[in-house]
């Protein structure tokens, strides 16, 4: 698995690697809006401002997530409520994190073959379709897209040793601090590669950031007392860890994650990528180990740690395709294919319909409203009043107060119109 020179042939590669990922997600872009994006584009209106980021540093649950609300922000000044829009940006930043994954060849125990085949693989992959379908998730594009940077340019640094490149890693594991939560587990991600005989004397260069990743921390447990995620078991010490993190590890990867580690331990090929890839998908699951409403792991979460996957893929069909290109190159085909097929199919015939689905109680709410004419009772709607509220207020431009959700208070103000939504 030798490295190759990233400028041969590279404009070609980055071009289908975009066309992998945008006919791999092509039908995102015909979806509405979906469940919580509508509470975010109307938080983004008071906190992506730059006059409302003073509003969002005091508030202890969205200032860590500040990003997403800067993005949206932009998105709906340059173009409205259009979801398509919306949905174009975050297909946007999962193409830019494709490139990134293929970048990450320059690591040497890597190399840009396999760094290919791995953001191919990346790119169609429908395990993590959550992130880039529906865009109230563009925040774990966010942490992926300025983690995957920092973390290059802590390479960079290693190979040239030049504070630039160490600045530059710092400036964008800011950026991701400001993203997600789960942003510090890039922390021991970062030291993996200084995993040696040689690396290990230089740990001493990760303690800038653990410095700013235990600041970090401190903060969000001095504002535990005003933050739900504390207090909806989204956070729970006494969850149980360890089922989470093995069904979370087991389901990402299935199947072609077991394929292709069978494959691998089979030819006896690929073992560093392979333990590389295992202590990544480890790491990035942590952060979701404490989650005790749940006990797997959200399509949306896996997304840095389907990376690891990735390699794994990649190694074994830069291995298959070293091993079958001189008699059986028909082999390859088939099982680049197979793979397409697979996880295309699923995104556009399964998926993309989930998604329509879960759209509908909103899509059904927004319509009866606009065409009412006083206030609404809203007797059943099988998503939380948040949501029905924001999505009235942006998209049918009703004011306030226009759906009530008590029965009584109804009564007492006289609704004209009741809403109860009707799955179709």
């Amino acid at each position: 698995m030798s490295r190759v020179n990233l400028a041969a042939g590279a404009p070609l590669k980055l071009l289908f690697l975009a066309a992998l990922a945008t006919v791999a997600y092509l039908p995102a872009l015909t979806q509405p809006f979906i469940e919580d994006d509508y509470p975010i584009i109307a938080l983004s209106r008071s906190y992506g401002p730059i006059d409302g980021w003073a509003k969002m540093a005091e508030d202890p649950v969205n200032r860590v997530r500040a990003t997403t609300f800067v993005l949206t922000h932009w998105i709906e000044a340059l173009f409205g409520l259009n979801p398509v829009a919306f949905y174009s940006v975050s297909l946007l930043l999962h193409i830019f994190n494709c490139w990134l994954v293929f970048a990450l060849g320059r690591w040497q125990p890597i190399g840009y073959r396999v760094s290919f085949w791995a953001a191919a693989f990346f790119a169609i992959y429908e395990g993590h379709q959550e992130a880039v379908m529906w865009y109230a998730a563009a925040n774990e594009l966010l942490l992926f897209f300025f983690g995957a940077i920092c973390f290059i340019s802590w390479l960079l640094f290693r190979e040239r040793q030049h504070w630039r490149w160490l600045l530059s890693s710092l400036i964008f594991f800011l950026l991701a601090l400001l993203s997600k939560e789960s942003s510090i587990i890039f922390v021991p991600l970062l030291a993996v590669p200084l995993l040696n005989k040689t690396g290990a004397k230089r740990l001493g260069l990760l303690l800038p950031f653990g410095l700013l990743a235990g600041i970090y921390v401190f903060q969000i447990m001095q504002t535990r007392d005003q933050s739900f995620r504390f207090h909806d078991q989204s956070f729970v010490l006494s969850a149980p860890f360890w089922e989470t993190w093995l069904k979370g590890f087991f389901a990402l990867l299935l199947p072609w994650g077991w394929l292709a580690i069978i494959s691998l331990v089979f030819w006896k090929q690929g073992k560093p990528i392979l333990r590389l890839a295992m202590v990544w998908i480890s790491f990035s699951f942590i952060p979701y180990m404490f989650v005790d409403y749940v006990h797997s792991i959200p399509s949306r979460q896996t997304y840095l740690a389907s990376l690891g996957l990735a390699l794994v893929v990649g190694a074994a069909l830069t291995v298959l395709k070293d091993r079958t290109q001189q008699s059986r190159g028909w082999l390859v085909r088939i099982v680049l294919a197979t793979i397409l097929v697979h996880n295309v199919g699923y995104l556009w015939l399964v998926k993309h319909q989930q998604f329509l689905l879960r759209a509908q109680p909103t899509e059904q709410l927004i319509a009866f409203t606009r065409r009412a004419s006083g206030r609404i009772y809203v007797r059943c709607f099988p998503r939380p009043q948040i949501i029905g509220d924001a999505a009235v207020k942006l998209m049918a431009d009703k004011p306030s107060g226009t759906l009530i959700w008590n029965e009584a208070e109804a009564r007492e103000e006289n609704a004209t119109e009741t809403f109860c939504y009707e799955p179709r």
